[in-house]
C-alpha cells in the first residue's frame, strides 16, 4: 500500500480527525492541570457569597420596579381610562 493510498484510507475512515480530537483532549487536560491557576477554597467561597448577595439585591430591585410599574399601570392609568 502506498503512502498516498494509506492517507486516503485513513482520512476516509476519519482516523486523522480522531487523532486530532485526542490531541486536543490531551492538550486541554495538560493545560487544566499544569497551567491554570485555580482560586483557593476561601477565595472561592467568598466570591460565591458575593455573587449570591449581588444576585439577590438585583432580583429585589427588579421585583420592586415591577411592583411599582404594575401599581402605576393598574391602579392609576387603568382607573383613569374607565
Amino acid at each position: 500500500m502506498t503512502v498516498r493510498r494509506l492517507d486516503g484510507w485513513l482520512s476516509q475512515y476519519g482516523l486523522f480527525e480522531m487523532e486530532q480530537v485526542l490531541d486536543y483532549i490531551k492538550e486541554s487536560y495538560n493545560e487544566l492541570v499544569n497551567k491554570v491557576t485555580w482560586p483557593s477554597w476561601s477565595s472561592l467561597l467568598s466570591n460565591t457569597r458575593l455573587v449570591l448577595v449581588a444576585s439577590m439585591i438585583i432580583a429585589l430591585i427588579i421585583f420592586l420596579m415591577d411592583a411599582v410599574s404594575s401599581f402605576i399601570l393598574t391602579d392609576t392609568i387603568y382607573e383613569l381610562s374607565r
